[in-house]
This record gives C-alpha cells, structure tokens and sequence, in this order.
C-alpha cells in the first residue's frame, strides 16, 4: 500500500524539524560553535578548554500547544547548558533557568505574536550565541541578557529571583 500523497509531505516536514532539533555530532576535539561564543563571552569560567554540557531540546510552541523549557534541579557544581532555540507562535511560553549553578548557553528564541517569559536563577550566568531583532514588539532587557530573541508582534521579558 502506497502512503498518500498528502502525508508524505507532513512526513517530510516532520523529519526536517528533528533534524533540526539536534545538533550534528562534533568529534571529541572539536568544541561546539555556540558553547565557544558562550565561553568567550564570559571570560572567565570553570569549564577548561574542552568542556561537558548537557543540552537543553529545541521548545516549540503553536497557539499554545507544545513543550516548554526548564532547568530546575540545582547542582552543587557549575553546570554547562546549551539550550536549544525556542520558537512560539500566538502563545505565551516560559524558559524557567532555575539552578544558582547553572552557566546558560542561549541559543535565538523566536516568537511571533506571543509573549516569552523567562526566568533565570538570579546566580545564575547567562550568555547568548547571537544578536536579536525586535521588530512591532517590547524586548524588555535585564541584568545579561541582551539580543536574546527574534520577536515579531510580541515580547520577552526577563525575571530574576533568588531562591
């Protein structure tokens, strides 16, 4: 039985974004591109040269419906994060970057005509991996955040509690 003309499309789609969602696999040498902008960014950090991260999957948000990202366990060392883009259409979605250890890696976070919150450990250091662009929106900055999103008829906002 051959699959209909009209799924193998959506099929396609479908794998174009998990494709998407990883990163190709670097060789043990090789440091990921966005990790190094973060790393140069900040300077000084506890990561050596050739450092391990977990990385944080991409969050995909449509009216609503879809996950969200959060990092809410802390960690008694420095922990390295890479988080994966963000993109929300018409919704609200919340980045929730909970651990005072927690050295954030951002990759661009997108939203069209929506609202992203986030909030990040005030302990915490974040770093972003490019510029952002605002265009018809509120790009409300705070303390390190600078550039971190790409929002059309939208805003982001950024909040930092301690504890």
């Amino acid at each position: 039985m051959k699959p209909s003309k009209k799924i193998m499309p959506i099929a396609a789609l479908f794998a174009s974004c998990l494709a998407l969602s990883y990163p190709p696999i670097a060789a043990a040498e090789e440091i990921d591109s966005s990790i190094a902008a973060c790393l140069k960014a900040w300077g000084v950090h506890p990561f050596g040269k050739a450092p391990q991260f977990k990385t944080m999957g991409t969050s995909v948000k449509v009216f609503g419906i879809g996950s969200e990202v959060a990092d809410t366990q802390p960690t008694s060392t420095p922990a390295l994060v890479l988080i994966n883009p963000s993109f929300n259409l018409v919704g609200v979605s919340t980045i929730e970057l909970l651990n005072p250890n927690g050295w954030y890696c951002m990759r661009t976070t997108v939203t069209i005509m929506g609202n992203v919150h986030l909030r990040a450990h005030c302990k915490a250091q974040l770093a972003l991996t490019s510029a952002g662009v605002t265009a018809t929106g509120n790009n409300v900055e705070n303390v390190n955040i600078k550039n971190v999103t790409v929002t059309a008829i939208g805003s982001f906002s950024v909040e930092r509690p301690c504890g």
